[in-house]
């Protein structure tokens, strides 16, 4: 495949590095704002079902929901290369060398979903027994496990493709697949939950079919558009035999941003496993319903961070650092005016909200009490994201990885000292107060290497 030259004479990616910055930043954002609300939905819609059988029921759907978020981590090694590499490939003008690497990433994506999503499969019951359940609640937990593995390939595959479409600047493919998911999402739930008709009563099991089915028809969609007659990057294979500097350059990549978030969950089961016994199920429920509540700020910023880096990539590999900065000043102000808006709904309404999903009085007066505490952070967290997508679109995915995994370690220690000390609240505020120091340390790492930036020669792609 010829190398390609300026401007792209292709419709099936976007060229970022001209037009308004403004405009391009929404136009990349808001499809990836929506895939995370719409992310953030099948979570929540399968919660508000889930929510009628029980506080319980939540705690078990809960405490498997720790385990995806960890899977969704482990899958970013393939997304995140893709956004960064095909972004900075197409940037560079080189549209065989981004076929090359979709190829990578989606070889790396099958392997690892197929490896977890069968070992969870099999043995779902040491990870169940980590959080000390009552032993009702480990026995609806594990049955959700075994059904939810199966789709951990499907999610696998989904993430990547996502990446690869980011990273050509076409946010909206992935947008629309993912929608058109959680409408089925959304109408299978009940029905398989509750039985209907010729649908058996399934309860918790029920909301992982919905799920996986939704997904896999997402993942149809995906295949379809891309092997279609205008196939994205030339109708690219899915497997391959790996290439030793693609793949090395992909880790290189992926590795740091999925090892930070995989942390990050494996760090926020102990801190449920903590708030369990502290807090009881109620503590679980609080902390995972919450968790997924506050996926309005998270998902929020993390669609922006997302587009930011691509749209980096693309301007930093063609040697518009100066672009590439100004983009950053523009988010960071959009995102600040959402936390503060957000900060000041959980202060004050935190319990009107989350009787929405858990309409138990005990329940939504724990989680109140949650949002409350953790409100107070929101605008510190959506920096640290916000900044964390400027390092990725420059290739620099390993200073936000340095700061989440100290200050994630560090909430451990916190939350034991806060726990016995206030309860099950001590966790909350040691949540809280370690995204606030998170966020000032990141972006004042940037400032310190801003000058650098503009001096520095663009990263050569393998």
């Amino acid at each position: 495949m010829p190398v390609e030259s300026h401007p792209l004479q292709t419709s099936a990616v976007r060229d970022l590095t001209r037009g308004g910055i403004f405009r391009q930043l929404l136009t990349l954002a808001l499809p990836l704002m929506a895939i995370s609300f719409i992310q953030m939905a099948y979570n929540l819609v399968d919660i508000i079902w889930i929510g009628r059988l029980g506080s319980q029921s939540v705690a078990a759907v809960g405490a498997v929901g720790m385990l995806m978020w960890m899977m969704n981590s482990v899958a970013l090694i393939s997304k995140v290369a893709a956004e960064i590499s095909i972004g900075q490939s197409i940037g560079a003008r080189r549209l065989d060398q981004a076929s090359l690497y979709a190829s990578h990433t989606t070889t790396i994506a099958i392997l690892l979903g197929l490896v977890f999503g069968l070992f969870f499969l099999l043995f779902p019951h040491p990870y169940i027994s980590f959080y000390k359940l009552e032993q009702e609640i480990a026995m609806e937990a594990t049955g959700y496990l075994r059904i939810i593995s199966l789709g951990i390939p499907i999610m696998f595959l989904i993430l990547n493709f996502s990446g690869i479409y980011i990273g050509s600047g076409r946010s909206d493919i992935p947008f629309y697949f993912n929608a058109t998911g959680l409408v089925l999402n959304i109408v299978l739930d009940p029905l398989l939950i509750f039985g209907a008709g010729p649908f058996p009563v399934m309860g918790v099991k029920g909301a992982a079919l919905a799920t996986i089915l939704s997904q896999g028809v997402v993942l149809l969609l995906f295949v379809r558009h891309l092997k279609g007659k205008n196939g994205l990057l030339g109708k690219f294979p899915f497997l391959i035999r790996p290439r030793r500097r693609y793949t090395l350059n992909i880790l290189k990549l992926g590795l740091p941003v999925a090892a930070m978030n995989t942390y990050f969950a494996f760090i926020n089961m102990n801190l449920a496993r903590i708030a369990s016994l502290y807090g009881g199920h109620l503590g679980i429920t609080s902390q995972t319903t919450g968790g997924q509540i506050e996926g309005i700020t998270w998902n929020t910023s993390t669609g922006f961070s997302t587009a930011l880096g691509s749209f980096v990539a693309q301007n930093f590999a063609a040697h518009k650092i100066n672009r590439a900065n100004r983009s950053f000043r523009y988010t960071l102000m959009m995102m600040g005016a959402l936390g503060i808006t957000v900060t000041l709904a959980f202060v004050l309404y935190g319990e009107g909200i989350f009787s929405v999903f858990v309409p138990e009085k005990a329940a939504y007066e724990a989680g109140g009490e949650y949002l409350l505490i953790i409100g107070i952070s929101q605008v510190f967290m959506m920096l640290e994201i916000t900044t964390q997508g400027m390092f990725n679109g420059l290739g620099r995915t390993t200073p936000p990885a340095i700061i989440s995994i100290v200050f994630n370690t560090l909430r451990i220690p916190i939350a034991l000292i806060l726990g016995t000390r206030m309860g099950v609240t001590g966790v909350w505020w040691a949540l809280s107060v370690t995204s606030i120091f998170k966020g000032i340390i990141l972006f004042t790492w940037y400032l310190i290497l801003q000058k650098r930036l503009s001096s520095e020669p663009t990263p050569k792609m393998s």
